[in-house]
Parts: C-alpha cells; sequence; structure tokens
C-alpha cells in the first residue's frame, strides 16, 4: 500500500516543482521572472511583464500539472485498490512542489492555478466551481489575491458537501483539500497583510 502513495507523492513533487512561469519568460527574452514585481514565479507576476500570452501559458500549464499529477497519483493507487488516497497525496504533493521547488531553494509560487488544478482532478465540479469563484472574485474585486483566497475558503466545504453527498468511505479527499487550502492561505500571508491594511496591488499593477 506505502508503495503507491509514496510514487504518487514524489510524482507529485516532481511535477509541481516545475517551474513553468520562470522558464518560460526566459525563452521568451524576459530575463529572471524572480527579479520583477513580486519576485513570484506564478501566472499573476508574470502578467506584471506585460505578457499576456505568456502569463495565460504559465496559468495553464501550472493548472495542467497539478490535474495530470492527482490523475497519475489515482492510476498509480488503482491496482492496490488506494486511487482516492494516492490521489489525495499527489494533490498536496503536487501544491507543496509548485510553492517549495527543490531546484529553486525552495522560493516557488503561491499554488493557485496548481491547486485549482489538482482540485479539478480531485473532483472536477469543486475544481470547476472554485476555477469560477476565483475567476469572479478576482474580477469583481480586481485583486488576484482576493479570487485566490475566496476560491481556496470555499474548496474545502464543497469538497465535504460532496463527499457526504456521495457517502465516500474515503475522506482523503476532503483532508487533502485542506491541506492545499492552508498551503495556499499560508503563502497568501503577506497579502493578506496587505489587503487587511489596504495596500494590495489590483490586477496589472507592478
Amino acid at each position: 500500500m506505502m508503495g503507491p502513495l509514496l510514487l504518487a507523492g514524489a510524482l507529485g513533487y516532481l511535477l509541481g516543482s516545475v517551474p513553468f512561469g520562470l522558464l518560460l519568460v526566459r525563452l521568451s527574452g524576459g530575463g529572471d521572472i524572480r527579479a520583477i514585481g513580486s519576485g513570484n514565479i506564478g501566472a499573476t507576476n508574470v502578467l506584471r511583464t506585460g505578457k499576456k500570452s505568456i502569463a495565460a501559458a504559465t496559468l495553464l500549464l501550472d493548472a495542467l500539472k497539478g490535474l495530470v499529477a492527482v490523475l497519475l497519483g489515482g492510476w498509480l493507487g488503482q491496482a492496490s485498490g488506494v486511487a482516492p488516497l494516492a490521489a489525495s497525496v499527489a494533490a498536496v504533493c503536487v501544491v507543496l512542489g509548485h510553492c517549495f521547488p527543490l531546484w529553486l531553494s525552495f522560493k516557488g509560487g503561491k499554488g493557485v492555478a496548481t491547486g485549482l488544478g489538482a482540485l479539478v482532478g480531485l473532483c472536477w465540479p469543486v475544481g470547476l466551481a472554485c476555477a469560477l469563484l476565483w475567476l469572479g472574485a478576482a474580477r469583481a474585486s480586481r485583486i488576484s489575491s482576493v479570487g485566490a483566497l475566496t476560491a481556496f475558503l470555499a474548496a474545502p466545504l464543497l469538497m465535504a458537501i460532496v463527499w457526504l453527498w456521495s457517502h465516500d468511505a474515503t475522506p482523503a479527499p476532503v483532508v487533502a483539500t485542506l491541506a492545499v487550502t492552508l498551503i495556499v492561505m499560508l503563502r497568501h500571508h503577506a497579502n493578506i497583510k496587505r489587503l487587511v491594511a489596504g495596500v494590495e496591488p489590483r490586477v496589472g499593477q507592478k
């Protein structure tokens, strides 16, 4: 049983730690994204370079690595009958990999797009609902972190409702969603402080 779980976690972390924002900006001639804006490797900071297409590609690829990690985790756990648990382990580890990549001295992104992709893999209705919440709140407030915090505060509740409704035997997806939410919240601690102070920058601001 432990073998598939360890492999799912390892693959999740490795997939999550691929820094698409850093690679795409560098390949497009934009230099090191870590020297721009907030220094973050995620899509929001990539947008500050003015390269909207690169920011969109970063967003998509970061979300896809979350989705792929969870699907791979579930597949690895099928033979041992632990598919939901393996998928849940992969979900947490792919977000950890994105936020704390080994080859970037554990200084990565904030886990939003990757976390949303992982949620889609765990339960697509919850993932889709959270993505819509993120887009709606970000658009209404013009503040990216407001969208992220809204989506991930709702995620555990939505996942718990689906779990209770489905009468599934394992609460692993709910626990994984709680863990992912905690990681994303911790990564947004500085944003939360700025929101409280009323100085959080809006989307597109340098």
